[in-house]
């Protein structure tokens, strides 16, 4: 039977508004030109992804409408979860603030939970999850962002007021007045913006006639928005359910943001997320996902991460299970044998259908078991085990000391690596590092409680961005690349394997549009070498070239300049409020219109400031210093402090006219020159010295893991095998490649004929990605990008006189501009730019720019003008 079509869902602001932007006959109109303010982009900690500008772009739209307060007053913003709508609100309070004057802020949802989270990412500035840069500073005037719990009669300049609260608290103080509380006589006087979050929980009574508790709730904010013609409703949520016909027609004309789940992941925002269904008792579901969440952490330190810890998630239906469940956990692991544990390994590789599950247990026949039991025994010991069971409406935030655990799970100082609890997810929580969830205590599960799963899949599945090749990325990296690197990125769902319970997840995975594979559908794709090409004297005798890297020599740290400390232009101290030494010396924090002073520095400022920095003491300098002589020379030659005489600060207006010793001490702290030493010393940087490996431990069998199935056709890249055992050019008999990179080999075979009338040996070498020994390193002009990266192929020509590699690598043109740097370092690569080590003219490397679709880079074209030489 034909599956039933969803109805589409018209949303007429979100098309006016790609109309308007697409309709260059308003190119001169403000708002068409409207671009991510400076005012928002240097208040901000974290810098808003392309989404979330479009999101401040659609607001400014509908604001800057003449017809704003009747069109205009209650907006929607239908985000992803994860997706960061914490940081638009932040964004979108600097805007009007900014833009329109408003200074009472109204933040409303359904939880303390979620009350607790954002004053630590909107007040708490100490908090690592604060939101804003610190001082904030619009238009040189610093502003301040207060709690409030009713909103002043009299503004005074430059503060933000802002009142967290919950609905329910809320709806009793307008609806029982009492002194000192909050008032509809009050919110009538001035302006003000409510912002309300997870917005699905203020709707209820729109979508069940039932429900009036919440249709209450709904009541309570349109009578505040209406109280004042200038007020505005700002509504945010992940989960609201626009196929029910009342609640589509309640927002469909307020809907101004849509960035669903299926964007999100699309773009690479969020894990890689598959489910693992098996007829396991819980047990046996708690061994695997310990063996999985540990492989996990095997790959991270053989990929060279380091503080990387997978946090497991046990849910159970009810509290007194869970609590049974990690009792049975703790005695399972303090039990556990070699014999016991290999015997389990062995059994499940050879009955396990998970692909993945497969990979981690042929790992673990590598390695010794009973090193590995007490590995697992450590790192799951009771101490690193938290019970979250909530018994409130709160969920698993509601206990603060909780929240504080759950909340820094990220922190390499956080031990706990197994959570156990009732709750979903609760809102609000933004774990990153989850990587399994399972579930313990199997029941059957209506289609209300998959709806709650999926919702639960989709909070865990956020993206953790990690150091990988001394790259932070935010976004997944690894699509592509091996399934080592893959598992890093991959949340993994544990689960029975119930028709009945299956069909409900899948239909609440449809109606998010979560994408979820089930980790069976996945091809292990395998490719050998042509057995022609082993006994070919290439393979034998050749080698594959990549540049060897250098510690930028200790004779050249002689200076703070080679550190990269702007000696001539220190960055402004910002003193004028109190500020956060981590950031004292950011520079998007000048303050510009305050008043500014040039403080003299003498030596006994410098003295104090070093006395005050245990990292000031001669013995931890000569370790990031290896030039320096004394404690002298640092302080007067001026190389090092000597030629500071003046540092530029920020102070508050009306300050004394001779600032105090202490306020001087503060602005010659030593913090920023200190962290510019520890970050910029040891570096290793490429050199133009290309040395040689053999092709035969080069050109090996691999296998990479692909995915089969996907809900949509144009999630990723499609990645298949393609037969070459007929193309003696191509080393493997088979490609694994994506369509871009089969162009490239089509390209080649274009004129592999031409190419081997002129050379003996003509071979295309697709790189395993497992070779990290081949990549190369920028060492050309100003080193600035340290790691290497490993071209996609390398074009092997020979004949009597000459030997070319030719490094290519295909590219997609959403990726042109980040890796520009890839493609400089490729051109740099000449025979009159490289030695090759141990070889004598006869070797000559190139590489060329990045291959487009359909050439339009002409790459074909610099091959020819390379081997026609």
């Amino acid at each position: 039977m034909a599956k039933k079509k969803a109805r589409e869902l018209v949303l007429p602001i979100v098309h006016e508004i790609n109309d308007y932007t697409s309709d260059f006959l308003k190119n001169d109109e403000p708002r068409h030109a409207f671009v991510y303010p400076d005012y928002i982009k240097h208040n901000l900690k974290h810098q808003l992804r392309d989404y979330q500008k479009q999101s401040l772009y659609n607001l400014n739209y509908t604001q800057k409408d003449a017809n704003v307060a009747s069109r205009f007053n209650q907006l929607l913003f239908h985000m992803a979860t994860g997706s960061g709508k914490t940081d638009v609100m932040a964004a979108d309070m600097l805007y009007f603030y900014h833009e329109f004057g408003y200074q009472n802020f109204l933040f409303v949802v359904n939880t303390n939970a979620v009350i607790a989270k954002t004053r630590e990412n909107m007040l708490n500035v100490q908090s690592p999850k604060y939101l804003f840069s610190q001082p904030l500073n619009i238009d040189g005037t610093p502003i301040e962002l207060r709690e409030v719990t009713r909103f002043p009669t009299n503004s005074e300049p430059g503060v933000i007021y802002l009142r967290l609260t919950t609905i329910q608290t809320l709806a009793n103080e307008l609806n029982t007045p009492r002194e000192n509380g909050l008032t509809y006589g009050d919110l009538e006087k001035q302006k003000l913006i409510i912002l309300a979050d997870e917005a699905h929980h203020f709707s209820a009574g729109t979508k069940s006639k039932a429900d009036q508790k919440n249709k209450a709730w709904e009541y309570v904010l349109d009578r505040i928005r209406q109280a004042n013609k200038d007020n505005r409703q700002l509504e945010f949520t992940a989960t609201i359910d626009l196929n029910n016909e009342f609640i589509y027609e309640k927002y469909r004309d307020k809907v101004i943001f849509q960035y669903d789940l299926k964007e999100f992941q699309n773009a690479g925002y969020s894990k890689k997320i598959s489910r693992l269904q098996a007829n396991a008792d819980d047990n046996e579901k708690m061994l695997n996902a310990v063996l999985l969440s540990q492989y996990r952490k095997h790959m991270a330190t053989q990929a060279g991460v380091r503080d990387f810890k997978p946090v497991i998630l046990f849910k159970s239906n009810k509290i007194d299970v869970s609590k049974a469940a990690r009792d049975q956990f703790l005695t399972l692991l303090d039990q556990l044998t070699t014999e016991d544990l290999a015997q389990f390994i062995a059994k499940q590789r050879q009955t396990t259908q998970s692909s993945t599950l497969r990979q981690a247990y042929t790992h673990y026949q590598t390695i010794d078991v009973g090193r590995l039991v007490r590995e697992l025994q450590r790192d799951f010991q009771p101490m690193n085990i938290i019970n979250v069971n909530d018994t409130s409406s709160n969920g698993i935030l509601g206990d603060l000391n909780d929240l504080r655990n759950l909340n820094t799970l990220e922190e390499p100082s956080n031990p706990f690596r197994a959570i156990f609890a009732v709750a979903k997810l609760s809102e609000g929580w933004d774990v990153l590092n989850l990587y399994d969830i399972v579930r313990i205590g199997e029941q059957p599960i209506t289609s209300t409680q998959t709806n709650s799963e999926a919702q639960l899949i989709g909070r865990g599945a956020r993206y953790n961005p990690f150091v990988y090749d001394k790259a932070t990325s935010f976004t997944r990296r690894f699509d592509h690349s091996t399934p080592e690197l893959q598992i890093l990125e991959s949340l993994h769902y544990h689960t029975i394997n119930d028709k009945k319970y299956i069909d409900n997840l899948t239909k609440s995975f449809e109606a998010m549009q979560l994408q979820v594979e089930d980790d069976k559908d996945f091809d292990i794709l395998t490719t050998t070498v042509k057995a022609s090409f082993k006994r070919s004297d290439v393979y034998q005798y050749g080698k594959l070239y990549y540049n060897d890297v250098e510690d930028v020599p200790e004779s050249e740290y002689n200076g703070l300049a080679k550190y990269g400390v702007p000696v001539a232009e220190l960055p402004t101290v910002n003193i004028e409020t109190a500020t956060l030494e981590a950031t004292a010396f950011d520079t998007q924090n000048v303050a510009g219109m305050n008043e500014t002073r040039l403080v003299k520095i003498d030596d006994a400022l410098v003295k104090k400031a070093m006395a005050r920095n245990p990292f000031f003491r001669f013995n931890t300098m000569k370790k990031y210093m290896p030039t320096l002589n004394s404690i002298s020379e640092f302080m007067y030659e001026a190389q090092w402090l000597g030629q500071i005489k003046e540092i530029q600060a920020t102070v508050s207006t009306g300050s004394d006219a001779v600032l105090s010793r202490e306020t001087q001490l503060l602005v010659v702290d030593l913090a920023y020159i200190q962290r510019m030493l520890v970050m910029n010393y040891k570096r290793q940087r490429g050199t133009n010295k290309f040395i040689g490996l053999p092709i035969k431990e080069a050109v090996q069998d691999y296998q990479k893991r692909v995915p089969v199935n996907y809900s949509d056709a144009g999630v990723h890249e499609l990645i298949q095998t393609y037969d070459y055992k007929k193309a003696p050019w191509f080393v493997y008999n088979e490609a694994i490649v994506d369509k871009l990179e089969r162009s490239l080999i089509e390209l080649i075979q274009g004129y592999v004929e031409e190419l081997q009338n002129k050379y003996k040996d003509v071979y295309l070498i697709r790189s395993d990605e497992r070779n990290t020994k081949l990549k190369l390193h920028e060492f050309a002009g100003d080193v600035s990008h340290y790691a290497g990266f490993l071209p996609d192929f390398v074009l092997y020509l020979a004949n009597e006189s000459y030997i070319y590699q030719i490094y290519i690598e295909p590219k997609g043109t959403q990726l042109l501009d980040q890796d520009q740097w890839k493609e400089d370092l490729l051109t740099s690569i000449s025979p009159e730019s490289v030695d090759v080590i141990g070889e004598n003219d006869k070797v000559k490397l190139y590489g060329v720019k990045f291959y487009v679709a359909g050439d339009n880079r002409k790459i074909r074209k610099t091959i020819y003008n390379i081997y026609q030489q």
